[in-house]
């Protein structure tokens, strides 16, 4: 599965451990991603969707209820 977020386009980002010796080894961060009913704002069908929490959050999106 892909961790990107269908909305916003979120994705892993890139970074480094630092140990308290100052070793790095490369690291990633994952956004957090949940797979939610969305409704679709043209045809007003509810489709299964990855979206961020900040996106849902936020409000861009609007869940389907069963």
């Amino acid at each position: 599965m892909s961790r990107i977020c269908d909305i916003c386009g979120k994705k892993p980002s890139v970074g480094n451990n630092v140990s308290h010796a100052n070793n790095k080894t490369k690291r990633m961060w994952y956004p957090n991603i949940q797979k939610i009913r969305v409704i679709d704002g043209k045809t007003g069908a509810s489709k299964r969707t990855k979206v961020c929490t900040q996106c849902i959050r936020s409000g861009y999106v609007k869940k389907a209820t069963q």
